[in-house]
């Protein structure tokens, strides 16, 4: 089995976001079974908490279920645990790299913008502070990036 991680800051809005988008995309595509998919964040705030709610309805009208509990990303068990981590922005890829002091874990941390076909950024915008709007483009993101994973774990068969 691969294990996937997602993380943005508070583990409310993105990367729950991109756990669930992944997770039915997976199931779409009959590879499910295969895949272990969870988010996390940088901090802690949020520990516990569902994700944010306007990330949660918009998520719902396209078909996923964001249902995730936030949880605090933990170096001593997520780098062994995971086999890719995908952060959103620089803030939190630069976090998980610092974190990683032996440099043992770079092949695993990845951002997830580099699997964008049609958008080209270097981050994923935090919507909490937006509107509607702001919670759809990172989706319609967070999908584009998605749909590029599957297709690399599908080349590379030899992960699973």
């Amino acid at each position: 089995m691969i294990n996937i991680l997602f993380v943005c800051m508070g583990n409310i809005c993105r990367s729950p976001a991109a756990e669930a988008i992944l997770k039915k995309k997976l199931r779409d595509s009959n590879l499910g079974e295969r895949f272990f998919v969870d988010s996390a964040g940088t901090i802690d705030y949020h520990a516990g908490e569902l994700p944010d709610p306007r990330m949660i309805d918009c998520g719902n009208k396209r078909g996923y279920k964001l249902d995730h509990h936030a949880r605090k990303f933990f170096p001593k068990i997520d780098f062994d645990k995971y086999d890719y981590i995908f952060t959103m922005d620089e803030l939190n890829y630069t976090a998980i790299v610092n974190w990683d002091r032996e440099k043992k874990f770079s092949n695993k941390i990845k951002r997830i913008t580099d699997y964008c076909n049609n958008f080209k950024l270097n981050q994923v915008p935090d919507p909490y502070y937006g509107d509607e709007n702001d919670f759809n483009y990172v989706l319609d993101i967070l999908e584009d990036a998605c749909n590029s994973i599957i297709r690399s774990l599908e080349n590379d068969k030899s992960n699973y």
